[in-house]
């Protein structure tokens, strides 16, 4: 008894010491790049910590190093809602573009030309956003970014990062905030990344088509044993939000994670004006192809935290940062052949199938001709030597031809008069550049608009990917919204690679998504020109799909941010007679959740801007939005003479004091409450 007293006594003491020792070393290699011991020797403490814990399970700390091998899989990912939504950033694709994105400034901020903004800039890396959060030092969630409000729980995965922290390190501020959510990239090197596709070939398996798809395919495993098994690392680049943490520099934020033990870019710097920014622009540019990991641009932001507070925000993205991109990635290859793909609305695409060409860390095989109008542009034949494109370093497209090479032996190549899939003849509409499949029965479209309707921002049905849609289709199983819900499990089991489990699991996921919002159906209808910011838009105003069978031409267009097009798609959308039969058929099986209508002349806040600012009690930013919105009000960015109200909470800042000083009405949550009650 007194052996075994001595050696938990003994293990009580050496657990910690192995936890935070084995923590030091994951700091020394996978942030600062600089380890102090072997890997054998690494392996050792490693292994010893495992064989204390395999034999004193409860005494393994809840930062222990191996939490980070994996675990049991999950089943799905839970949602998680960030604190402060994850905003996008506007896009500067050329020099004159940035230096438009610092005259705005100059203009919204009320300063002089002669004014050099103080800028921080870092690299942009090329990966997939995270959100950790941080309860007193400790990591008690990640989260994808997701739309933005809501992302996936990937905590269990983000455990195997090494570069990771489960506990921050003291640093310049030796207590931690009581809560904080810290934004960053989760990215496979480029090493890493041509290591795993090898491996991925050498097992028969898919190969994955650049270095970010692989980082978001790994980070997304249900099991986290798989994720353990990608060398991920992950660049953290700013907070999010935080209790009793404060700052005035964006710049003084990256230095404190950098002192937590968080990895942050060594390529970071202060640039005092715009000539300062394009020099380092331009030194990373030429530094880019030796980089281990891929970046499409540097990020440049305001680095004074008032003044991106004052700059405010435009629809999601900060008026005061900018995505500095770089020309997309190009290549020279072959046009071997010229096939065409036919799209939801019936569009009929011309892609080049071209001879295999690496460009921008990625392997294209295909490259868009978009329509016949641009292969006629640019003379574009079968058999031509042309200059290929990532359009955004994501969509391959063919930008020339190089008309010196040719032999006299390329073709030309014309659209088909009739649909490739269906045989139906194609029309092309004056004034239009594309030409279509009229059939709403084609196959193709069936197909696609299917795809559209179950995707992650519309129905959201988990599992009903596309092989199975194609075979849905094919078997004449599908052919209308309605049908998806009217498929059984025994349908699924008559299809290729379905048994009784994953048959009876993807009828739960069908049945779960009976209950949709409103702007989900709408974006789900794959309606030319509504994409989804308008979808909810639109069922904001008109708060029901009855209202909108309804609703005329003119009722559309004098809904805030809709246009003519936009308006006349909506009309000729839900006043057809097949997409209103198919749509009646749907309804039957949904029970959609409607929003507060917020018509002009109805809601509480019609005409009124509304800013929040601060930390609410009860309501989250998205929540306090959207319920100002479903009562007809605007929410902005920032405080002007225009502004009726601000909701201020606990560390409300500048917002608040500019309120003061124009005299705006300034509200707590209980009065927000009290104005939409």
């Amino acid at each position: 008894m007194a052996t075994a007293d001595a050696e938990r006594k003994a293990a009580e003491k050496r657990i910690p010491e192995l936890t935070a020792e084995i923590h030091h070393h994951d700091f020394r290699y996978y942030v600062l790049d600089d380890p102090e011991i072997s890997d054998a020797a690494y392996d050792r403490l490693f292994r010893e910590l495992e064989g204390l814990e395999a034999k004193f399970p409860e005494l393994r700390q809840s930062d222990s190093p191996t939490l980070r091998v994996g675990g049991k899989a999950l089943d799905q990912f839970k949602k998680v809602s960030h604190r402060v939504p994850m905003l996008s950033l506007a896009n500067a694709l050329t020099e004159e573009e940035f230096l438009e994105f610092d005259e705005r400034l100059h203009r919204v901020l009320d300063l002089p030309e002669s004014h050099a903004f103080e800028y921080f800039v870092e690299l942009k890396f090329d990966g997939l956003s995270l959100n950790l959060t941080y309860e007193k030092g400790s990591l008690v969630s990640a989260a994808t970014r997701g739309d933005g409000e809501t992302g996936e729980d990937v905590t269990r995965n983000v455990h195997t990062i090494r570069a990771v922290p489960l506990r921050l390190r003291a640093g310049k501020r030796e207590i931690f905030p009581e809560l904080i959510e810290i934004r960053g990239e989760v990215i496979l090197p480029l090493e890493d990344f041509e290591r795993l596709n090898r491996e991925q070939a050498e097992r028969g398996q898919k190969l994955f088509a650049n270095p970010r798809n692989a980082a978001a395919g790994s980070l997304r495993q249900l099991d986290p044993s798989i994720t353990a098994q990608r060398p991920l690392t992950a660049f953290c680049y700013g907070v999010g939000y935080a209790e009793g943490l404060k700052a005035e520099t964006i710049s003084e934020y990256e230095e404190l994670l950098e002192s937590w033990g968080l990895r942050v870019g060594k390529w970071r710097k202060i640039c005092r004006g715009t000539g300062k920014v394009l020099e380092f622009y331009r030194e990373i540019e030429k530094a880019r192809d030796s980089l281990p990991f891929e970046i499409d641009g540097i990020v440049v932001k305001l680095n004074r935290l008032s003044d991106v507070d004052r700059a405010g925000y435009v629809s999601r993205s900060p008026r005061g940062m900018i995505a500095f991109k770089y020309p997309p990635r190009q290549e020279t290859t072959t046009i071997e052949d010229i096939i065409v793909q036919v799209g939801r609305t019936g569009a009929l695409t011309p892609v080049a199938i071209v001879a295999p060409v690496r460009l921008g860390g990625a392997t294209v095989r295909r490259a868009t001709l978009h329509n016949q109008d641009e292969i006629d542009r640019k003379d574009v034949r079968i058999g031509d030597r042309v200059l290929v494109q990532r359009a955004g370093d994501v969509i391959p497209e063919v930008v020339k031809v190089i008309t010196d090479a040719r032999s006299g032996s390329e073709r030309k190549f014309e659209l088909p008069s009739k649909c490739p899939v269906c045989g139906t003849r194609v029309e092309r509409k004056a004034g239009e550049a594309v030409t279509r499949c009229p059939s709403a029965e084609c196959p193709a479209q069936v197909k696609e608009r299917i795809r559209h309707f179950v995707m992650v921002d519309a129905l959201n049905i988990e599992g009903l990917g596309e092989k199975i849609v194609e075979q849905l289709v094919d078997k004449s199983l599908v052919k209308t919204y309605a049908d998806i819900f009217r498929l059984t499990k025994e349908d699924f089991l008559n299809l290729e690679g379905f048994a009784d489990r994953s048959a009876a699991k993807l009828s739960d996921a069908i049945a779960r998504a009976r209950s949709p919002e409103l702007y989900r159906v709408i974006f789900g209808l794959g309606i030319r020109h509504i994409g989804e910011a308008t979808a909810k838009i639109i069922a904001r105003h008109f708060g029901s799909m009855e209202a909108l069978f309804d609703a005329t031409e003119e009722q559309f267009q004098s809904v805030h941010e809709i246009g003519t097009e936009m308006a006349r798609s909506l009309h000729q959308y839900f006043q057809g007679k097949q997409q209103r039969h198919d749509l009646t058929e749907l309804l039957k099986f949904l029970d959609i959740k409607n929003p507060k209508r917020a018509a002009s002349d109805g809601g509480k806040l019609a005409g009124r801007t509304l800013v929040l600012t601060g930390t609410l009690p009860t309501l989250s930013r998205s929540e306090a939005t959207r319920m100002i919105e479903e009562e007809g009000g605007r929410v902005s960015g920032s405080v002007s003479k225009k502004t009726d109200f601000v909701v201020a909470g606990e560390e409300a800042g500048s917002k608040l004091d500019k309120a003061r000083e124009l005299g705006v009405t300034i509200l707590d949550e209980a009065g927000l409450r009290k104005l939409v009650s």
